[in-house]
């Protein structure tokens, strides 16, 4: 997957979250979807408690996480 899909959806700011790569319009980290994630909850239950996110940002935030990952951008 290309960073066209998620381009418009992910923003890095080096005034916001310290350049922490976020959702756009949001303070939201792509870490901290990774980490609801990780820690069970399901996308029904992340949109539920952050109601300015939807679907196809969180889905923006696993392909972020992913492409960057298989480059070796990731610690």
């Amino acid at each position: 997957m290309d960073s066209s899909y998620y381009l418009p959806y992910i923003e890095v700011n080096p005034d916001k979250r310290f350049g922490k790569p976020c959702i756009k319009g949001t303070r939201i980290t792509v870490a901290d979807i990774l980490e609801m994630l990780a820690d069970g909850m399901t996308q029904t239950e992340i949109i539920s408690e952050h109601p300015n996110l939807n679907a196809l940002q969180i889905k923006a935030a696993l392909a972020y996480a992913s492409c960057h990952i298989s480059k070796g951008a990731a610690a």
